[in-house]
């Protein structure tokens, strides 16, 4: 699937002489957004040849995952589960409120039943529980994910630096395996803690040309400040490209602030990709009371 790159003007990158750009793959799909669309693209494959009925998957109430996946499976005639981190509150917020829309069960479990996601007495309990499902994990990472992951570039981004926001893992290390040997990729956690990140990588790519920047999680998962939010909203409004604040806002925020501090040599050309990720700012917006751009 070809997506176009968008040329970023600003005065800025002309004084530095760098090419900015940012790749809409948000545009994919208004539900299934951005690198969702890849993640899921082979796991909803291998559950039709697996032949069940039913996806499973984890995440947090304000989820990305959460929202896509269930819209996914509804599309393709699939029940879907997710298991929430947390506990139940009421009314319930905009991405679980689209989910359960979507046909989506919802189970809550406790944080400290959360962690124990990865282990396989978690898991058959939850099959001795719910029946047969295919299962996804949080934030839609795996092998398959990673094969989709893989066909975000295409042979027109040619770019010197490749620049992407990073959740899991799954998404940055498809684009390194897809990116050419000449050319940078640049991961921008938006987690504070970032030791798991590079070992996950590194099981999902044996290719050495990319770089974690950590100076711009602003304080960890979800978390904001007015400095970003302001961020967000100018560029909005200036290249009518709305940012959420959890992933590309950060990543935006960062590549202009290295640009402004010459991280890239003169004559660069850098690309952004666009993750998607838009629904989270309306949970933002409840939170917060702003008045950020969302696509729920």
């Amino acid at each position: 699937m070809f997506i176009k790159s968008h040329e970023i003007s600003h005065p800025l990158f002309l004084e530095k002489e760098i090419q900015l750009s940012i790749k809409r793959i948000d545009l994919i799909h208004p539900y299934i957004s951005g690198n969702k669309f890849y993640k899921l693209k082979y796991n909803i494959l291998e559950a039709l040849k697996q032949n069940t009925n039913t996806i499973l998957t984890f995440g947090g109430a304000y989820s990305n995952h959460i929202s896509a996946t269930a819209f996914a499976a509804q599309q393709k005639g699939f029940k879907s589960i997710g298991i929430i981190r947390g506990e139940e509150t009421f009314p319930l917020n905009h991405t679980l409120t689209f989910s359960k829309d979507c046909g989506m069960e919802i189970y809550y479990i406790s944080r400290k039943e959360y962690r124990k996601k990865h282990t396989d007495s978690f898991i058959k309990s939850l099959q001795k529980k719910l029946g047969r499902f295919y299962q996804i994990p949080e934030g839609g990472t795996n092998k398959f994910a990673i094969q989709g992951t893989s066909e975000i570039l295409d042979v027109k981004d040619t770019q010197n630096y490749i620049c992407s926001a990073i959740g899991t893992g799954g998404t940055i290390s498809g684009i390194i395996n897809s990116s050419s040997d000449n050319q940078k990729v640049l991961g921008f956690p938006a987690i504070k803690g970032y030791e798991n990140l590079e070992k996950d990588i590194k099981k999902w790519s044996n290719k050495q040309n990319w770089k974690l920047i950590t100076d711009y999680h602003f304080g960890g998962y979800a978390k904001i400040s007015e400095e970003l939010i302001q961020f967000v909203k100018d560029f909005y409004h200036t290249h009518n490209i709305p940012l959420d604040a959890v992933y590309t806002g950060k990543m935006l925020f960062g590549i202009i602030d290295l640009i402004k501090k010459d991280f890239f040599p003169k004559g660069s050309s850098v690309l952004a990709i666009h993750t998607g990720g838009l629904q989270g700012n309306q949970g933002l917006n409840e939170r917060y009371n702003l008045d950020l751009p969302h696509n729920l």
